[in-house]
């Protein structure tokens, strides 16, 4: 079961819709196994991209997989303090993390209790339709955001509208009817600006024309 963790209590979504974002790689740098909040920065793109959507007034949550507490590497206990800098990071850019949800699990850890398969892995959805639960928002009128396929897969078996970051950090490219993003951008902030324009903001036409659908 994945494990959760929330900022300032459960901010609801009233059944709107959210935006869910991957941590790594895309709203901070990817520093394999990081648990050390000082060396939390932000990916390219992603404070701009926090000041836009933190005007939304839907809930921002970001999911996890943290294999790491399976491979033994840390605990889960250590990921309060990742949580906590996080929150901090967004309120810093003036929008609020409603909730943070993470996976413990690896098949392959060093730890028994956290070494299996699960459904709240990426690219499995079970961290989405958690959040969604917990939160009530409606997972069909969200957004999942990430820098891999298995975040786009994620997002299309929980029924979410998929943004994939084109950074580099997916080198793979397994491809799968459940792994085309919807839209390709280059950082987090041409993401934000095609999220806020499905919520009903404007998208300015120099930022549209910069970007690649799929």
């Amino acid at each position: 079961m994945a494990i959760n963790s929330t900022v300032s209590g459960i901010v609801p979504g009233r059944r709107t819709g959210a935006v869910l974002l991957d941590k790594d790689g895309t709203i901070v740098e990817d520093v394999p196994y990081n648990v050390d909040p000082a060396q939390m920065r932000f990916a390219p793109g992603a404070a701009a991209a926090l000041r836009r959507l933190g005007q939304l007034g839907v809930p921002l949550v970001v999911v996890s997989n943290q294999p790491g507490v399976a491979l033994g590497r840390f605990g889960p206990h250590a990921l309060a303090a990742v949580r906590q800098r996080l929150a901090a990071m967004f309120e810093e850019q003036g929008a609020r993390l409603a909730g943070f949800f993470f996976c413990p699990h690896h098949p392959a850890g060093a730890v028994p209790r956290f070494t299996r398969e699960c459904a709240c892995r990426k690219p499995m959805p079970g961290l989405l339709r958690q959040a969604a639960a917990l939160m009530q928002f409606d997972l069909r009128q969200s957004w999942m955001i990430g820098d891999i396929l298995n975040d786009v897969e994620a997002g299309k078996r929980a029924g979410c509208h998929t943004i994939l970051v084109d950074c580099g950090n997916e080198t793979e490219w397994v491809p799968g009817p459940l792994r085309k993003p919807d839209h390709v951008v280059r950082d987090l902030d041409e993401a934000a600006a095609i999220v806020i324009q499905h919520f009903g903001g404007p998208l300015p036409a120099a930022e549209r024309s910069g970007m690649e659908t799929t």
